[in-house]
């Protein structure tokens, strides 16, 4: 009996280091991306670049083998960060595939201590927006840098993101629409009053049929967490639709066509006289979340398994290249 009491503190202090141990390689595999081995991964270590003064980062995760590739910038949604995005949307599992740069940039906060990140979409979202965070200029300096120094194709520049991010896409897209090829907003929205853009834009468009916080019929957005209490837009959102048909207008597009399928519910607009066509997918049992990913965060909104966005915004941003 006194040998078991003896053994029993032990017991109970290994379990705590091995329970300690699991922890901290879980949060390790988190911080991996999504679909890939330790070994296969080439991660760089956060880039900065200063942008009006203001020191901004990013990772980088180069797939493309030493070989000029095609960029991708994944942008998180707000309250996120970099490596959330990483784990949200899976896309090192397409950028592995594929030979790919796949960029993930970080957003701003008002606090560093809070590090609630968020982009200057225009009329979105919380500090970027009321700072007038120039996010615009820092997309565009991570772009001129990759083709600066020969990784990236500048004739296959894409950007896509979610919620925050997605309004954010939108206006790179309209913003730098001579240097992107083509763009992927997932879960985000328009505001109605976005000027056109300098020159035409592939879009491939995401809204899932359940979003509670971005709301399909239009509205005020139905999130205060990123201001404490106050709200993260200074303007309703429009309707998901107008999304798709901004884009369809500054791509001189005729009438869409519609199908309707088990996973999505999809509009197409490809009779462009630009050349760039656009497309407009409803899915179906989704809401606030990147489809086919993993939630943003702890009681975030899990996402459809039925729909890979990733694979599916790949497969048309492959067929893309800015200068048709």
């Amino acid at each position: 009996m006194r040998i078991r009491h003896f053994l029993l503190p032990l017991l109970v202090a290994a379990l705590a280091v091995a329970r300690e141990s699991a922890a901290l390689d879980a949060q390790a595999r988190l911080r991996e991306p999504i679909g890939t081995g330790r070994q296969s991964v080439q991660a760089e270590k956060p880039h900065t670049i200063v942008v009006g003064g203001r020191p901004r980062s990013y990772l980088m995760h180069d797939f493309s083998r030493g070989r000029q590739a095609p960029v991708v910038i994944v942008l998180h949604g707000g309250g996120g960060n970099a490596e959330n995005a990483v784990t949200m949307t899976g896309f090192d599992r397409i950028g592995q595939r594929e030979g790919l740069i796949v960029v993930y940039p970080n957003g701003t906060a008002a606090r560093e201590r809070v590090p609630l990140l968020t982009w200057n979409a225009g009329h979105c979202c919380a500090s970027a927006m009321k700072s007038g965070v120039d996010d615009v200029a820092f997309i565009g300096a991570v772009i001129d840098a990759l083709v600066k120094d020969g990784r990236a194709d500048p004739s296959r520049v894409y950007v896509t993101g979610m919620s925050n991010g997605a309004m954010m896409a939108h206006r790179v897209g309209r913003e730098l629409s001579t240097k992107i090829a083509a763009i992927a907003p997932v879960v985000g929205a328009l505001f109605g009053d976005e000027r056109p853009p300098a020159a035409p834009v592939p879009a491939f468009i995401i809204v899932g049929a359940d979003d509670a916080i971005v709301p399909g019929a239009g509205g005020s957005l139905q999130v205060r967490a990123l201001t404490g209490g106050g709200s993260a837009a200074d303007h309703d959102v429009a309707p998901a639709i107008e999304q798709a048909r901004y884009w369809a207008k500054a791509n001189g597009c005729g009438t869409p066509t519609t199908t309707a399928r088990q996973e999505s519910t999809v509009l197409e607009w490809r009779d462009c006289v630009s050349g760039a066509p656009v497309v407009f997918h409803t899915v179906a049992h989704n809401g606030h979340a990147w489809p086919g990913g993993a939630p943003g965060r702890a009681g975030a909104a899990v996402p459809t398994k039925d729909f890979d966005a990733s694979a599916q915004m790949w497969a048309f941003f492959a067929t893309q290249r800015r200068g048709r």
